[in-house]
């Protein structure tokens, strides 16, 4: 294992409306295709209030992460997505 790698990786999470399983592993297998520089996950959270509170969580990660492109690219697909803001909390 490489404990390097991650040093110079950046991360950016998304929430989204996707629900399933399989949508979600569609979604991954659509970034992995156009983005194969990127690691990319998902954790599907419960969704008993709709979006954006009941939501499922997207990690992206890599050198460069093109959050516009990715966005939009979602989007295209019907996915509602938004990026989880850092907040520093003091």
């Amino acid at each position: 294992m490489n404990l390097h790698k991650s040093v110079f990786n950046m991360v950016e999470v998304f929430i989204t409306n996707v629900k399933s399983e399989c949508l979600s592993k569609e979604i991954l297998q659509l970034l992995e295709n156009e983005y194969p520089k990127l690691e990319s996950n998902f954790d599907l959270e419960d969704f008993n209030k709709p979006y954006p509170c009941g939501h499922s969580i997207l990690r992206i990660e890599g050198k460069i992460i093109n959050i516009k492109s990715i966005s939009k690219r979602l989007k295209s697909k019907g996915i509602e997505c938004e990026l989880l803001e850092d907040k520093i909390c003091v």
